[in-house]
C-alpha cells in the first residue's frame, strides 16, 4: 500500500472502512486456499494483504477509542 492510498484509508468513514475490511479478509482466505491448492505463485500479494488487513484494524480500533474519548467528556 502506497503512503497517498494510507492517507486515503485514514480519511474513509469508519463504516466503509469496515466493509474494506471484511472484503479484504475474504480476499486473504480465498488467496490462502488457492496457494494451498498451488494456484497462487505470488505470495508476496500474501503478505501484502496481511499488513493492509493490519492497518485497517488499527485505523478502526483508533477511530473507536476517540468516538469513545469524545463521549465520556
Amino acid at each position: 500500500m502506497k503512503s497517498r492510498e494510507i492517507k486515503d484509508l485514514k480519511n474513509k468513514p469508519v463504516g466503509e472502512m469496515e466493509k474494506l475490511l471484511k472484503e479484504s479478509q475474504e480476499k486473504l482466505r480465498t488467496l490462502r486456499f488457492d496457494l494451498a491448492a498451488g494456484k497462487v505463485k505470488d505470495v508476496a500479494a500474501i503478505r501484502s494483504l496481511r499488513k493492509d488487513i493490519a492497518r485497517m484494524i488499527t485505523f478502526v480500533k483508533l477511530e473507536n477509542e476517540l468516538a469513545a474519548k469524545n463521549t465520556k467528556k
